[in-house]
């Protein structure tokens, strides 16, 4: 149930900011018929990054033993912080949602890779944590390809204000985690 309930704590953040992502390139101008490739790119993206994330995180927990549930931690927070973190260069993150909304072939895969660090990031936490690959993985590409979808039917509706909320609400939730994380831990409930 512990892992559960770890593995629900990490996929709602996650959602949120592929949620903020999608909507973005809602507002960006995505056609229609474009969505279902995006999404795709999406969830294969934010799915296979979590996987390097876990099978480094695994290696790592093996070589810091008892300190890598709180390496864990501190990943969450890190990941949290870099959510909470205002755009330094919002032109240019117009422009790459805009060209991810109309790449195709490898220039997508690139910008599908360039979008999913924070996944990497909560893979390497989920690793030292040690959640279950398979399940944690199955999880991040539905959330993913659900977040995305609902993301780009709402985006053009849906102002940026929206997006920047929904990013931020995804760092304070990766915080929140972390530190509720981090009680159990000290409380070695």
């Amino acid at each position: 149930m512990g892992q559960l309930l770890l593995t629900a704590g990490l996929l709602l953040p996650l959602a949120l900011d592929t949620f903020a992502l999608a909507a973005a390139l809602g507002v960006a101008g995505l056609e229609p018929k474009d969505r279902l490739r995006v999404t795709l790119v999406f969830t294969v993206c934010e799915a296979g990054m979590p996987i390097a994330g876990i099978l480094l995180g695994r290696v790592a927990g093996d070589l810091i033993g008892a300190w890598a549930g709180y390496a864990g931690i501190l990943f969450l927070f890190i990941a949290g912080f870099l959510l909470l973190r205002p755009s330094q260069d919002e032109a240019g993150e117009q422009k790459r949602l805009r060209l991810l909304a109309h790449a195709r072939g490898l220039a997508i895969l690139d910008l599908g890779l360039s979008i999913s660090v924070d996944e990497l990031t909560v893979g390497l936490s989920a690793g030292l944590l040690g959640l279950p690959i398979a399940l944690t993985v199955i999880w991040i590409a539905v959330q993913a390809f659900l977040a995305a979808q609902v993301g780009l039917r709402f985006g053009g509706r849906l102002g940026e204000e929206i997006r920047e909320r929904s990013e931020q609400a995804a760092g304070v939730a990766l915080i929140a985690v972390a530190v509720v994380l981090l009680a159990l831990k000290l409380l070695r409930l």
